[in-house]
């Protein structure tokens, strides 16, 4: 046999081999996206984030006395939505949360967040050979995807009025930070907010000016990107004065920011809003010479004596001047 017709033979039934097989031989199978049941699946690769996490008011959304004693065990239906969610992805961002059935006690957690319609999770890069091989979506980052909880109460509706939304300063550039300000490290997961002191602190100032012979309160939100306080109506901060060298018992409450719940119609609605700074005349018997001013923040609106409240051991104080004629 001619040998050159004897190659191309042999070329000619290889080919159909590897047709056939190819064919009716099964490929390589994609696994399918892992279906999440609890977040405590993301333990073991996301030790950081999900420590973090748990340190949370978000992980805490549920079992935090707080909401139980304000939304009368939840009771209150409405409340349910947003401390224990179903994943945002699923319900639409944009539009309120709804509430799911399961897993209550996690609040909003990983799988709330993160979680796609039909399975596998939503980050902020593609991570084709990670065990949950997470899909990148912008979404994650935008204002949009926090007000699903976050603007029941126009929170970031104040902001989007800002000089930050104007800059581009966004949610998570004040309560995601990226960890050590180093973006490679991924962002902070506690979700720092109306819970920290540090950083309800740094939302506001207080000082004193001296005007016909009486004291000008002048309290100014320096850095929130809201209103001051926001998100929960139940939220409160107090202005109160005494006399300098006098006893905490001495305390008097003359101003209040906050804004009430829909049934409180003698409630006035007066936050400080984003780069708001309010003078407030200290008229008040006696409180024309040497004071301290104290602001406290509470986040029950009640006091235990409404006659006589005792901020220093009931609210948490966030700045205090002493003032000198």
């Amino acid at each position: 046999m001619n040998p050159i017709k004897a190659m191309l033979g042999l070329g000619v039934l290889g080919l159909a081999g590897w047709i056939s097989t190819a064919i009716f031989l099964p490929s390589e199978t994609v696994a399918a996206p892992q279906q999440f049941t609890s977040s405590g699946e993301c333990q073991s690769c996301h030790t950081q984030v999900y420590e973090e996490w748990q340190a949370s008011a978000h992980a805490n959304s549920w079992v935090n006395p707080d909401v139980r004693d304000q939304s009368n065990n939840f009771s209150n239906t409405d409340c349910i939505d947003c401390h224990a969610p179903r994943p945002i992805f699923e319900t639409g961002i944009g539009k309120r949360v709804l509430p799911r059935a399961s897993r209550r006690n996690e609040g909003v957690d990983c799988i709330a967040c993160h979680v796609l319609p039909g399975g596998g999770v939503a980050g902020t890069m593609e991570g084709p050979s990670a065990v949950c091989r997470p899909t990148a979506r912008r979404e994650l980052t935008r204002e949009e995807f926090c007000g699903v909880c976050h603007d029941q109460h126009k929170t970031v509706q104040q902001w989007k009025g800002s000089r930050y939304a104007e800059q581009g300063i966004g949610c998570i550039e004040c309560h995601m930070p990226y960890r050590n300000n180093d973006p490679a490290q991924g962002r902070e997961h506690t979700c720092k907010g109306g819970h920290d002191m540090d950083m309800v602190k740094s939302a506001v100032t207080i000082r004193g000016v001296r005007e016909a012979g009486a004291w000008v309160i002048e309290v100014e939100n320096i850095g929130a990107g809201h209103s001051f306080p926001t998100d929960e109506r139940s939220r409160a901060a107090d202005l109160f004065w005494k006399p300098v060298g006098s006893d905490s018992k001495a305390w008097k409450q003359f101003y209040r920011f906050r804004s009430p719940y829909r049934w409180e119609v003698d409630v006035v609605d007066n936050l400080l809003e984003v780069h708001e700074t309010r003078r407030l005349p200290l008229t008040d018997e006696g409180s024309g010479g040497a004071i301290e001013v104290a602001i406290f923040y509470k986040r029950s609106p009640y006091y235990e004596s409404t006659e006589k409240p005792d901020p220093e051991r009931e609210a948490n104080l966030l700045h205090r001047i002493e003032l000198t004629p």
